[in-house]
């Protein structure tokens, strides 16, 4: 029996959850000048979130271990052959969707990152997973970079850049939305613009809230 790839990863999958969690007291560090009110405030700022995300460029932003998982889960439930990412960080979320990929037998997961120091992390990360030749890292300003070039058919949309952002990285990829298609969204609660969106009736999408910090949708038609 194949030893699914999400298996085979775990060592590396470990220590970058590992480094990301000791990482934790350099983050607060950095915008321990803020009081809790400012950042919320530039998480939800279409002007302010820069300064947020330039003070934590050095920051393994990541998603949680039960949201990675759940990012595996996903895709190879629904069987994804295209996905996109908005905000790689150092790759961690990458890395499950990619694996789910592989498993699926193939595919192209393209991903947005605006910090070039992060998209050479996370290539490196692929790399070491062996799962570089499913990726392609567009590096800069996910407006401009998921403008163009995108799948005909996408399955699976992870949203986990700036929280302001998110609506607009909707308009982006929601033509290329297949039906029953997925978009999670990571602190989703820091975009209520975001989440009034997928949640109104007749927004054709079917909407809830999963665990404490994602917004799990499905595109119904």
């Amino acid at each position: 029996m194949t030893t699914p790839t999400i298996t085979s990863l775990a060592p590396l999958l470990d220590r970058l959850f590992l480094e990301a969690e000791a990482a934790s007291d350099a983050t607060q560090a950095a915008v321990a000048d803020l009081s809790d009110a400012d950042r919320a405030r530039m998480m939800r700022s279409k002007t302010d979130y820069a300064e947020l995300y330039g003070r934590l460029k050095d920051a393994p932003l990541a998603v949680s271990r039960e949201t990675g998982m759940l990012l595996y889960m996903l895709t190879r439930s629904s069987r994804a052959e295209a996905i996109v990412e908005f905000g790689t960080s150092f790759g961690l979320s990458t890395l499950h969707l990619a694996a789910g990929l592989r498993d699926n037998g193939g595919g192209r997961l393209i991903t947005s990152e605006f910090e070039p120091s992060k998209a050479v992390r996370a290539r490196e990360n692929l790399s070491a997973g062996g799962l570089i030749d499913l990726v392609e890292i567009r590096e800069g300003d996910a407006l401009k970079t998921l403008r163009t070039d995108l799948p005909e058919t996408i399955a699976l949309v992870l949203l986990d850049g700036a929280k302001a952002l998110y609506p607009e990285i909707l308009d982006l990829v929601e033509g290329h939305l297949r039906p029953g298609a997925i978009v999670v969204a990571d602190n989703a609660d820091f975009s209520p613009d975001y989440l009034a969106r997928v949640r109104r009736p007749g927004s054709g999408y079917m909407s809830t809230a999963f665990a404490d910090d994602v917004e799990l949708s499905v595109r119904i038609n």
